[in-house]
């Protein structure tokens, strides 16, 4: 039979040296710390794998936006195209309106006596080719041309007395102020 051996007891209280105590703390510190190295190491291959889903899910995002932009590519060159064009029909109905205001204006300033060959309306100036039966009639007409809120400068070009019709032919030159040239421009 087995004896059984008996207790002992150690009353001599011997202390481990501290070599052993160091390779004993190192060896539970290293374990712990290849423990948490692992774990750090296997949380980030995972988490790779949410980050790749994700960039697979954004790549197809953009591959079907994509799509949809050069789908819509002809639509959107035609709505620019037409809003262009709106934009200068806009510009260009604003601006026939002032020079038909102007033009109605001057044909309303016009005194009875004087009949229009031309009446031209230029970015910046106005010619008027016409016939006046008196040199009271031309004064009345260039006073009220001076008068006009639009009209800068004037200047008669040309007096041509016609004794055959008892006319006078002349071509006055008007030019207009800054601020309406700019309006009429667009600038």
């Amino acid at each position: 039979m087995l004896q059984k051996r008996p207790d002992s007891i150690n009353l001599l209280k011997r202390e481990t040296p501290f070599v052993d105590r160091f390779v004993g703390w190192a060896l539970t510190i290293g374990r712990l710390l290849v423990i948490i190295t692992e774990v750090v190491a296997l949380s980030a291959f995972i988490y790779r794998f949410s980050l790749d889903r994700k960039l697979i899910d954004l790549h197809s995002k953009i591959t079907q936006e994509q799509a949809i932009v050069n789908y819509l590519k002809n639509n959107e060159a035609q709505y620019r195209n037409l809003q262009g064009r709106l934009t200068l029909i806009s510009t260009n109905s604003s601006l026939a309106s002032q020079r038909l205001k102007i033009i109605n204006d001057i044909v309303t300033l016009t005194p009875k006596g004087i009949a229009f060959n031309s009446l031209n309306l230029f970015e910046d100036r106005i010619t008027i080719d016409a016939n006046v039966n008196s040199i009271s009639t031309l004064s009345d007409f260039v006073d009220a041309l001076k008068n006009y809120p639009a009209i800068d400068t004037i200047s008669i070009d040309k007096i041509e007395n016609k004794p055959s019709s008892a006319m006078i032919s002349i071509n006055i030159t008007a030019d207009l102020k800054p601020a309406y040239v700019y309006a009429s421009t667009g600038q």
